[in-house]
């Protein structure tokens, strides 16, 4: 079924691109993704847009999302690799999650090559730089 409700979720960090490495993250600012974003969903889908430094935080958004039944875009940054609270989060919730990253995480450092939450999302879409969201936001809208 296509969700026509959407959150899309940035974890850590994610507040400084366009500024924080730019040749591995891209020029675009999290505001510039957003923007193109909703011009990509337009009349398609709700999207709500959130960025949280705190894993904690993540976990609420996550739960809530999941169990409004809202389709989530998930970037959750290093938590990807580290957080056994996030992936809990999404089964327990029953959330529909796209995992996305800007870059390919397989090309880089050898801690990246591993995602606690690959196995509980729907899909994973990465190395595609701000493309990435937009295709997740086209897998959640298919359904």
């Amino acid at each position: 079924m296509p969700f026509t409700q959407i959150l899309v979720l940035n974890g850590p960090n994610l507040n400084l691109l366009g500024r924080r490495e730019p040749g591995i993250y891209g020029a675009k600012t999290l505001d510039d993704i957003e923007r193109d974003l909703r011009e990509r969903a337009r009349g398609r889908a709700e999207l709500e847009f959130q960025q949280r430094n705190g894993e904690g935080e993540l976990v609420t958004l996550v739960q809530e999302a999941g169990l409004a039944g809202r389709g989530v875009i998930l970037n959750a940054g290093a938590y990807t690799h580290t957080s056994v609270a996030i992936r809990d989060a999404i089964k327990g919730a029953g959330a529909t999650v796209i995992e996305v990253h800007l870059s390919n995480v397989h090309a880089r450092e050898d801690f990246r090559h591993h995602s606690y939450l690959s196995p509980v999302c729907r899909g994973v879409i990465a190395g595609f730089g701000d493309l990435s969201y937009h295709l997740a936001l086209e897998a959640l809208l298919a359904g």
